[in-house]
């Protein structure tokens, strides 16, 4: 093989020889692909990617270039890209440098040149497989080594990925205007237009590591509480679980995303599963059953709650009645929690759309108004 041949190995065995793209090397992830014909930035800086391989589905990528605007975080996530055909040039005002050139300083192993129409469908009808990108000295090995180094990979089931993507410490986002005052947000993988979005509601948001006790919480006062997306499972995350159902039994109003919804439907005593397919991509049919409105939304999960779609049901964690408040119309999986005696609730999808459709943005409105009407009862 050339220096520049990469090969990207399923673990099913299929295989895609195509070319060196970002840097040379190994990696290994869960395979998914991202349907979106922009937002690549938005995509490789969402730290719910960590831990896999992103497809773009849209055959060319690159042309807008990257810049210091866009990011959602403060790097690169994916463990590895694929592309059909990378732009040759940059061409967008707004540019300052190009993907290939960031994929390549971040250490992001990737590769172009395949048919990623015949990959996504492998991965669809596969269902989650893992995978390996080999280039540079690793496009060297033989076909069974390459296959055996994925095989023994990691799998998604049981990994706890938070504190690989959580701050450190934490850090304020003032409220825009007059503030009604402070969020806590556990940062499981938080994306900055999520923050932009709270700052915008009058939220002084305070994003805190995903270590955070209840004490240290408590401590800052906070109005109503906040979980963020993120990467991994979530019935490997018990210490988040115990912490929001502190926050949920001291009646503080809760809003959830993505894992944050996994982790609202384990606090109220309902399991979670791993997707055979999962749901990628920004162009996700949803019902908001409340209102009966079609959304079209954004989804980056491979796990979801297992709870009833129809009907109230008492939450078997002792925390009242609870409803499933959306469903994906796919497949009929629950994609958002309201809890009918509590002030929380919970959305599966990616309200912050970046990138993505801007139905839902309609759910931090939603947020504000729930923290108003609490403050208000507690003042009276």
């Amino acid at each position: 093989m050339t220096i520049s041949t990469a090969v990207l190995v399923l673990e099913d065995g299929t295989r895609f020889v195509g070319r060196r793209y970002g840097a040379a090397g190994r990696t290994l992830g869960e395979a998914v692909f991202a349907t979106g014909m922009s937002g690549y930035q938005e995509t490789l800086t969402d730290p719910s990617y960590a831990g896999q391989i992103v497809v773009m589905t849209a055959p060319h990528i690159g042309i807008t270039g990257m810049n210091d605007v866009d990011p959602e975080s403060r790097r690169i996530w994916v463990e590895g890209f694929v592309v059909r055909d990378p732009a040759r040039i940059v061409s967008n005002h707004r540019a300052t440098r190009s993907l290939d050139d960031d994929l390549e300083s971040n250490g992001v192993v990737g590769i172009s040149g395949i048919d990623t129409r015949a990959l996504t469908r492998r991965i669809r009808e596969g269902g989650a497989l893992r995978a390996g990108i080999f280039s540079g000295a690793d496009a060297e090995l033989s076909a069974d080594e390459q296959l055996s180094i994925v095989r023994d990979s990691a799998v998604m089931t049981g990994r706890n990925l938070s504190a690989d993507v959580s701050v450190s410490t934490t850090r304020v986002a003032p409220a825009v205007g007059e503030s009604i005052g402070t969020l806590a947000v556990i940062d499981l993988g938080i994306k900055e237009s999520t923050v932009r979005h709270l700052a915008e509601r009058g939220f002084d948001v305070h994003v805190m590591p995903q270590s955070t006790t209840v004490d240290e919480l408590l401590a800052i006062e906070p109005v109503a509480v906040f979980y963020s997306n993120g990467p991994g499972d979530p019935a490997a995350s018990e210490a988040h679980v115990e912490l929001l159902r502190a926050v949920l039994r001291a009646g503080l109003p809760f809003f959830g995303i993505c894992f944050g919804n996994q982790l609202l439907g384990r606090a109220l005593g309902f399991g979670t599963f791993k997707l055979p397919y999962g749901h990628r991509g920004i162009n996700q049919p949803v019902l908001d059953k409340e209102t009966g409105r079609i959304e079209i939304t954004a989804h980056n999960h491979g796990f979801a709650v297992d709870a009833p779609v129809e009907g109230i049901v008492d939450s078997p964690a002792g925390f009242g009645r609870v409803e499933v408040s959306h469903v994906g119309l796919n497949d009929q999986v629950v994609e958002g929690l309201r809890a009918l005696d509590i002030p929380a609730f919970s959305v599966q999808y990616h309200p912050e759309a970046a990138a993505g459709p801007h139905d839902s943005t309609y759910l931090f409105d939603r947020f504000r108004d729930l923290v108003v009407a609490q403050t208000q009862k507690g003042d009276a």
